[in-house]
C-alpha cells in the first residue's frame, strides 16, 4: 500500500540533549551527549492511517498521550545520538506502514497425515518395548 519511504518533518519533532546515563567517568557528568526525542502522534503530519496505528502500537515508547518518547544515548556524540533517534523513530513509522498479508489456513496433506500416524504408531512400539516382560 504504502511504497513510498514515509519522512518524518522536523518540525513534527521536538529533540533537547541531556545527559547519558551509565558509566564514562568525569565526561559524563560534564556533557549532555544523550537524546530525548519526543514526537507527537496526534499532531503530526503523518497520513491518519498511520497515526491511528501507531496509536494502536503495544509498545513502550508510545505514551498514552500518543507520544512517542526516543533516548538515544548508545553513541559518545550528540550527532551520531541525534541521528540514532531519529532513524529508530524512522524505523518505527515504516514498522507500521507495512501491511502483512493475512495467513491462508490450510490442510495437511493426505501423505502428511499417514508419514505423522506411522511415526506415533513406531514410537508407541518403542515404548511398548521399554516395558517389563510379562509371563
Amino acid at each position: 500500500m504504502l511504497n513510498a519511504r514515509l519522512k518524518v518533518d522536523s518540525a513534527d519533532v521536538q529533540i533537547s540533549a541531556v545527559r547519558a546515563q551509565g558509566a564514562g567517568g568525569q565526561n559524563v557528568n560534564k556533557v549532555s551527549s544523550a537524546i530525548h526525542l519526543r514526537f507527537d502522534i496526534k499532531k503530526s503530519s503523518l497520513p491518519e492511517e498511520i497515526k491511528s496505528r501507531l496509536l494502536q502500537l503495544r509498545d513502550q515508547r508510545v505514551s498514552a498521550d500518543g507520544i512517542v518518547i526516543i533516548k538515544a544515548q548508545r553513541f559518545r556524540t550528540q550527532e551520531k545520538n541525534r541521528t540514532d533517534a531519529l532513524e529508530r523513530l524512522q524505523q518505527l513509522i515504516e514498522q507500521v506502514s507495512r501491511v502483512h498479508k493475512p495467513r491462508i489456513a490450510t490442510k495437511p496433506s493426505r501423505g502428511a497425515k499417514e508419514r505423522r500416524l506411522q511415526s506415533k504408531s513406531r514410537r508407541s512400539q518403542v515404548k511398548a518395548m521399554r516395558g517389563k516382560i510379562r509371563d
